[in-house]
């Protein structure tokens, strides 16, 4: 055989093989287009999932800052203390326009923006407790003990009546201190 022949069948045998890989990786692509696409599930509409009440009824909420994370942790509260967390954060709103907000440690912090923390409230199986980190320095002083020496609590049950005008007069005072670094 001639040199060239010899080419020529080694190139059609070579050809040949790669017509068929070719065409085999043909119907693999063929049969990949005319399947029905699927949806990742990062595009299918997401299912909000209702939040879990940790110990004490109080909501699990990721740690996050501004208004849609405070908000989603009242929306959370069991029961009454619902009703009673919106009141609260409807009131600090026009107390101290222009309130910073975040959720950290499960609770809801209120602060002005450069001062740190000045409110933050938890809940507990019976009560909400709004802790104003430099109660102390608040007056009247509020009544709940703190293991931390400027810290007063108020805890709020469901039969109380809370004395709206003392709460936004202590929320105005507290906005007006050094806040808590958090």
């Amino acid at each position: 055989m001639s040199k060239p022949a010899t080419e020529a069948r080694s190139g059609a045998a070579k050809g040949s093989l790669s017509v068929k890989v070719a065409t085999a990786g043909a119907r693999r692509v063929t049969a990949k287009a005319t399947e029905p696409r699927k949806t990742t599930p990062a595009l299918q509409s997401p299912k909000v999932a209702k939040p879990v009440l940790l110990a004490g009824g109080n909501p699990q909420i990721a740690k996050a800052d501004g208004d849609a994370p405070v908000q989603a942790y009242i929306a959370a509260m069991p029961g009454w203390k619902r009703d009673v967390g919106r009141g609260l954060d409807a009131l600090i709103v026009r107390t101290v326009p222009g309130v910073r907000k975040a959720v950290k440690w499960n609770s809801p912090l209120y602060g002005v923006e450069g001062q740190g923390w000045f409110l933050g409230m938890h809940c507990f199986t019976n009560y909400i407790k709004v802790a104003f980190f430099r109660g102390t320095s608040l007056h009247p002083v509020p009544p709940g003990g703190s293991k931390s020496k400027d810290t007063r609590y108020l805890d709020i049950r469901e039969a109380d009546q809370l004395d709206e005008s003392q709460f936004a007069a202590w929320v105005k005072q507290a906005s007006r201190l050094p806040g808590e670094r958090m």
